[in-house]
């Protein structure tokens, strides 16, 4: 597959806004042709924005774009920014005054990285807007990952956490992609080989302590909300909306399967998913594709 990232995805683009002094920024998908949509919230520290509005049942069931973004829920002002853009070309829910795009958004706590006063703000979320391509997906330490880090629990230094992104195609010819921004309390694992490949560092030049059952009784993770892995996994397969929710559920397994630990208290983890095609596939097999494309987007956010 020539473009390995969600952007392999049809209709799908990605743009990043970064701030590289304040060490945050934000990133957009754009489904400009409006997209079914799902979320499903696992942490028990989220910061989001519309997710309810994509939730099964609910009268729209579609998303024109989403923000994921530093600067904690400051940054969901960013998200303002993406609806003007897309407002400005006549991109959302019609109705009889005008058209109001969907932006559903989801927030990492970056503010004890770089300078804390800077966030995402409107502006900087237009400016991911006009970035947005459907060219492979630069990934690393850029938009909403210019703050991750991982690995974190009293007395570790974190290492840098990122943004990454991955897909693959079922047997059937549906492409699946995900777009993971990594900021957990965990470290980093080879789903493959079970190796840790990033987390946090008894010393500063120390090898990597696992956060897990030999520090979290001992040492407990830090502040709650502080910590959070955030994403978007799309596909051209055609999902209802209640299939677009169970595929973000689904996707959830690869978070498990790439960071320990995951969803716990102090982590807000949210994942979006997007259903801008018509191919036929089943819901299972997309969702277990999904969630093997987000623990590879996961690696990918660290692997440099």
């Amino acid at each position: 597959m020539k473009n390995g990232t969600i952007t392999a995805v049809k209709s799908i683009q990605v743009g990043h806004a970064t701030n590289r002094r304040a060490r945050t920024g934000c990133t957009v998908v754009l489904c400009m042709a409006g997209a079914v949509a799902g979320v499903d919230v696992r942490g028990f520290a989220p910061g989001t924005r519309e997710t309810d509005a994509i939730r099964p049942g609910r009268l729209v069931g579609q998303a024109h774009g989403i923000l994921l973004t530093g600067g904690s829920a400051f940054g969901l002002d960013a998200a303002s920014g993406v609806m003007r853009f897309l407002e400005e070309r006549g991109t959302g829910f019609a109705t009889a005054h005008g058209v109001v795009p969907i932006v559903p958004a989801a927030v990492i706590y970056d503010l004890g990285v770089g300078d804390a006063r800077i966030r995402p703000d409107k502006a900087m979320g237009y400016r991911a807007c006009k970035a947005a391509t459907d060219a492979p997906v630069p990934t690393g330490r850029i938009g909403a990952g210019a703050g991750a880090t991982v690995g974190k629990a009293p007395g570790l230094h974190p290492a840098d956490g990122g943004i990454g992104s991955a897909c693959a195609r079922l047997p059937g010819g549906a492409t699946v992609g995900a777009l993971m921004v990594v900021n957990a309390v965990g470290g980093i694992i080879n789903p493959d080989s079970g190796a840790m490949i990033a987390g946090g560092y008894g010393a500063a030049s120390g090898p990597k302590v696992e956060v897990g059952r030999k520090s979290l009784p001992e040492h407990g993770p830090g502040m709650p909300g502080t910590n959070t892995t955030i994403g978007v996994v799309a596909t051209d397969a055609a999902l209802s909306s209640t299939e677009a929710n169970v595929v973000a559920a689904m996707a959830h397994d690869g978070i498990a399967r790439a960071i320990r630990p995951a969803h716990t208290l102090r982590d807000g983890d949210t994942l979006f998913a997007l259903s801008s095609g018509k191919r036929k596939a089943d819901v299972n097999a997309v969702g277990i594709l999904a969630a093997e494309v987000v623990a590879q987007a996961i690696v990918d956010a660290v692997a440099r």
